[in-house]
């Protein structure tokens, strides 16, 4: 499987303040983040390519599954292995990156092949065909979950997101999701090229694990809140997203409608409530 980091070579240039002139050149290796693409069948039907880390993939593929409605728990997943094209005998597979080979249980029905093209590390509804398939339904009531957060424990969060993130001290180049209970402890953290990714490796987590719905709990990004991510917690059961940069129009929309808690530009020992602020003391 290919690695989390690649080692590139690189031309440093350091311009001495005020003199422009006597700017120096030097060649090093650089550590980089790596991005690979991750194929996702289902059945053996092509659905779509991912480009993200290599790293979690399995998770990142459970997530995947319930972020598009395709499975709602562990017990719809028979099977998910990583593979290269060559061992799982894809003959249409080039070589690059993996494959995630997915079984789903015999009574849950395969997804239409409308996915079946890139998706960038960028973006987490690129495959969409129409905006009537943005949406997806949750079968967990967020409205009913009475969890509250401190808002000191929220302010305390980035930091503590910011000390696991492991690869992101090598490379300075990755995206991070962490789940932590109400009272601030680190349930998981991913990391990835993508904020998607990051959020479905999480969640891919969480129900490999069985854990779903993750009432009580706090997923934090360390991004922006977009309509996908928002929909992606809303499915999980998540009451709580905190991010440290802003959200958009259309993830306050969806937070609200979906009894969500959605905190914004969480940085410092300040914060802006978007929707749900009944859950922040």
């Amino acid at each position: 499987m290919p690695g989390r980091t690649a080692r590139r070579r690189v031309v440093r240039i350091s311009v001495p303040d005020g003199a422009p002139a006597d700017a120096t050149l030097s060649s090093r290796a650089d550590l980089l983040a790596a991005e690979e693409p991750l194929g996702i069948r289902i059945g053996g039907q092509a659905v779509s390519m991912t480009m993200r880390t290599p790293g979690d993939d399995i998770d990142l593929t459970a997530g995947f599954l319930l972020s598009e409605g395709i499975a709602a728990s562990a017990a719809d997943i028979d099977s998910i292995r990583i593979c290269s094209g060559e061992r799982c005998g894809h003959g249409d597979h080039d070589g690059m990156g993996n494959i995630a080979d997915v079984m789903l249980r015999a009574d849950v029905p395969a997804p239409a092949s409308r996915r079946n093209f890139l998706t960038t590390s960028a973006c987490g509804v690129c495959g969409k065909a129409s905006i009537a398939e943005l949406r997806v339904t949750s079968a967990y009531d967020l409205f009913a979950d009475k969890a509250v957060v401190a808002a000191a424990v929220l302010a305390m969060l980035p930091g503590r997101l910011r000390e696991a993130q492991r690869v992101f001290d090598r490379t300075g180049g990755l995206h991070a999701a962490g789940l932590f209970t109400a009272d601030g402890e680190l349930l998981a953290i991913r990391e990835d090229v993508g904020r998607h990714n990051a959020v479905d490796k999480v969640v891919g987590w969480a129900v490999r694990g069985d854990r779903l719905p993750l009432a009580g709990t706090v997923l934090l990004v360390s991004g922006r809140a977009s309509f996908e991510l928002v929909q992606k917690a809303v499915l999980a059961g998540i009451p709580v997203l905190a991010a440290v940069s802003a959200p958009s129009s259309l993830a306050v929309e969806l937070a609200q409608e979906a009894g969500l808690t959605l905190v914004g530009f969480l940085r410092g020992n300040s914060m802006n409530v978007y929707a749900g602020e009944q859950r922040i003391a």
